[in-house]
C-alpha cells in the first residue's frame, strides 16, 4: 500500500505524480515491477487516469526518461570544463565522467538495465536520446581537438564506454565484477586500468 500524500486534483499535479510514483517504482522493485496496476497504487490514482493523461504505460516511461536524459545532461555539464590538450587525455576525461555519472545516477542504470533485458521500439527511443546526449556532451567539449586518423578511435571510445557501463551495472546488482569488489578500492584500480588502455595517438 502506497503511503504517498494524496495526489493533487490537477492534471498537471496528477501526471508529475504519476511520473513520480513510475520512478520509485523503478528504483525500488526494478522495471519488471513496473505496470499499470502497480502504478496506479504507488501514485494514488485511478487507473483511467493514467490512461488518459499517458495513453499506456510507454507514456509515463518515455516521460520518465525524457527526465532521466536531461540529468545525465545535467550530471555532464556539471563536471569542469575540459583542460585536455591531447585527444587521449580527452578520451580518458570524457570516460571517466561518464562512470562518475552511471556510479551517482541510479535511475539511469535502472534505464539500461531495461534496455540491456529487452528490445521494443520505446526502449530504442529511449537509446537513442541518451545517446545524443552524450554524443553532444563531447562534441561541444572537443573544440580544436581532431579525431586521430590512426586506428579507429571512435570504436575504441564506444569500447570503453560499454566497459564502464557494464561495470556500474554490475557494481549496483552485485557489487563486484570477475573477482573485482567495486568498492572504492576496486573502482580506482578500474579507473588506472581504463587510463592503461588508451593508446597515446601521435599528433
Amino acid at each position: 500500500m502506497s503511503t504517498t500524500t494524496p495526489r493533487p486534483r490537477d492534471r498537471t499535479g496528477t501526471e508529475t505524480a504519476i511520473v513520480e510514483a513510475a520512478r520509485r517504482l523503478l528504483l525500488r522493485d526494478g522495471w519488471t515491477a513496473l505496470n499499470i496496476q502497480a502504478l496506479a497504487a504507488e501514485a494514488g490514482v485511478d487507473r483511467k487516469l493514467i490512461y488518459r493523461y499517458f495513453t499506456d504505460l510507454d507514456g509515463v516511461v518515455e516521460r520518465l526518461a525524457g527526465r532521466a536524459d536531461i540529468w545525465l545532461g545535467q550530471a555532464l555539464a556539471e563536471r569542469p570544463p575540459s583542460t585536455a590538450t591531447t585527444y587521449r587525455a580527452f578520451v580518458r576525461e570524457s570516460v571517466l565522467a561518464y562512470l562518475h555519472v552511471l556510479r551517482t545516477q541510479p535511475l539511469v542504470l535502472r534505464m539500461l538495465a531495461w534496455e540491456m533485458a529487452q528490445d521494443t521500439p520505446l526502449l530504442r527511443r529511449l537509446e537513442a536520446a541518451r545517446s545524443r546526449v552524450m554524443q553532444d556532451w563531447m562534441a561541444a567539449r572537443r573544440p580544436g581537438l581532431a579525431i586521430p586518423s590512426d586506428g579507429d578511435a571512435v570504436a575504441l571510445n564506444v569500447v570503453l564506454l560499454a566497459a564502464v557501463q557494464h561495470l556500474a551495472l554490475a557494481g549496483e546488482a552485485r557489487g563486484r565484477f570477475a573477482g573485482v569488489e567495486l568498492d572504492d578500492r576496486g573502482w580506482a584500480r578500474i579507473e588506472a586500468a581504463i587510463d592503461r588502455l588508451i593508446p597515446v595517438w601521435p599528433d
